[in-house]
């Protein structure tokens, strides 16, 4: 497979950056849903936690008109998309050392392409697998549906598209997977469980510790936030007074800024020439 892509991509594709990018953003697809452990790792382990945790706390946990397993939803669908994103973008590095990068890097197509075409490709493998979590969820746990099901849609693309180009980011210059994993573990899992993902953002009170006052910021100036209030918006969440969330329009322009943040910082790290890539 990978020998008759490289071969269309040094010749269909020549002199075309829109057919290469779509020759690596399909081979992305084909390759990601072939290899069927990151399919249930990505997808598997988010479901698991979903159950467990709201099952277990289904009782003891109210946010508004929400119980625990329907709060925990969008935070669910976002651990999604960031599995899959590291799941997708670990190929960067095995492409390197199999020698399928160097090929494309010498193919006569611009060197954006291949940030292009992994984006592209990881964040539509992110959508897809958060999108059929999310019917299971509506089908078969009587979760609400949601108010605003295209705008639901595409904030989650946008969201899948910046946490691929995230790790677009950090996988280009690395020369292990062990190294790569290390780094997602230490900035995208506390980008999740600082989003209120997993429990609410409390506001602040001139009572508060420092320590409390630090962690609220940290939560309302870290982008996912926004996304997944976002979400949790269109999925029919009413504001809690004793909990911060921002409004829907405050979280589509953060989350599209975002979005635009990734795409431009993983486009710079691959346009730039580094040793040995």
């Amino acid at each position: 497979m990978s020998n008759i892509l490289e071969t269309e991509l040094a010749t269909s594709s020549s002199g075309s950056p829109l057919g290469a990018t779509w020759m690596l953003a399909y081979r992305e697809w084909i390759r990601f849903f072939r290899q069927r452990n990151r399919v249930i790792g990505a997808l598997g382990q988010p479901i698991i936690f979903w159950l467990l945790f709201g099952t277990g706390m289904h009782s003891s946990f109210r946010s508004g008109n929400q119980d625990f397993m329907t709060y925990y939803l969008p935070g669910t669908l976002a651990l999604i998309v960031l599995f899959t994103a590291i799941f997708t973008t670990i190929s960067i590095i095995e492409d390197r050392r199999e020698g399928f990068l160097q090929n494309v890097l010498v193919a006569p197509v611009p060197r954006w392409t291949i940030a292009a075409g992994k984006i592209l490709g990881g964040g539509a493998i992110a959508w897809a697998q958060a999108i059929m979590f999310l019917l299971l969820a509506l089908i078969f746990q009587g979760v609400p549906s949601a108010s605003n099901l295209f705008g639901l849609l595409l904030l989650l693309a946008l969201t899948s598209l910046a946490l691929t180009a995230m790790g677009v980011f950090f996988a280009w210059p690395m020369e292990s997977t062990q190294g790569f994993h290390a780094i997602m573990n230490l900035v995208l899992m506390p980008l999740w469980l600082l989003s209120g993902a997993f429990f609410p953002i409390p506001l602040t009170t001139a009572s508060d510790s420092i320590g409390q006052w630090i962690m609220h910021w940290i939560m309302r100036l870290n982008p996912l936030s926004y996304s997944i209030a976002g979400l949790r918006h269109m999925l029919g969440a009413t504001p809690v007074a004793e909990f911060w969330m921002p409004g829907l329009g405050t979280s589509w322009l953060v989350s599209i800024i975002f979005f635009g943040a990734m795409v431009l910082a993983a486009w710079r790290m691959v346009v730039r020439p580094q040793p040995g890539v």
